[in-house]
């Protein structure tokens, strides 16, 4: 935890942010989401990988910077590190079948780890098969900006991890700067042609640079059953690595599962 900036009747947390160098989203909405947190104050830093087309060439190019930005964020002494990119990892698939967001964890964690520095380490596609399994959901449909390519390599990372996807929509935008600037009801009527008859949950964004935050409340009252995005797994699995009370309002039942009594 570090030294509070502000607040000191709260507890200070800084959070890292890994991000590719096109995205605008994850540090507008992880902000957004945390600063409604009632216990603690947060502070974000952020370090960039270079990509802007969403394909696998330059997804791997992005991975292989990954070196570089973990040493510039663990010089700003976070308590967290999201590896924002989900479909970054999930393209990778998995080997030997290890799931890509598990060995990418473990290799930032061991790279801080001799430096000394021993932050919570999560990334947003591991959050996002953290948030479902911590809440029992097995059967999830899914809006997602990706070209159809891509988005089969992100279904299969789900079925591969023993999550059925029951229905799902692909946007088809490859330009990641275009992902950030998805309007929001082209996203809502995605969701409202999904098939949910089978599904335990609505992920309304696979990815953290399209847009919906605005969303997720929304699309809960409307379809009736729990609704995450990528940002809010990734909010819900920093709360429960630094251990404080998932309890963030207006956001999806996720993110008021402790208040709640811890159901979704």
């Amino acid at each position: 935890m570090s030294n509070p900036t502000a607040d000191t009747a709260r507890p200070h947390y800084r959070i890292g942010l890994v991000v590719p160098s096109s995205n605008v989203t994850v540090e507008t909405e992880m902000p957004a989401l945390l600063q409604r947190y009632r216990g603690a104050t947060f502070s974000f830093h952020s370090t960039r990988m270079r990509m802007h087309t969403v394909s696998p060439e330059e997804l791997r190019a992005m991975n292989a910077q990954r070196d570089r930005c973990i040493n510039e964020i663990g010089d700003a002494g976070v308590d967290a590190i999201l590896y924002a990119c989900l479909v970054a990892l999930m393209a990778q698939g998995h080997t030997d079948g290890v799931a890509e967001h598990v060995t990418v964890e473990k290799a930032v964690a061991d790279q801080l780890a001799a430096r000394e520095l021993s932050p919570h380490v999560a990334s947003s596609a591991g959050a996002l098969v953290h948030a479902l399994r911590a809440t029992g959901v097995s059967r999830v449909a899914l809006v997602m900006p990706y070209l159809r390519p891509v988005a089969e390599l992100v279904v299969a990372y789900f079925e591969a991890e023993g999550i059925t996807v029951t229905d799902w929509r692909a946007l088809e935008v490859a330009d990641n700067t275009e992902v950030g600037c998805i309007p929001g009801d082209r996203v809502f009527e995605a969701a409202t042609s999904l098939d949910l008859s089978g599904a335990d949950a609505l992920i309304i964004s696979a990815c953290v640079q399209m847009p919906s935050l605005p969303l997720v409340q929304a699309a809960e009252d409307k379809f009736g059953l729990p609704v995450l995005s990528a940002a809010t797994a990734g909010a819900f699995t920093l709360l429960e690595a630094l251990g404080l009370l998932v309890d963030l309002p207006g956001a999806g039942r996720l993110l008021t599962r402790d208040a709640n009594g811890g159901a979704l």
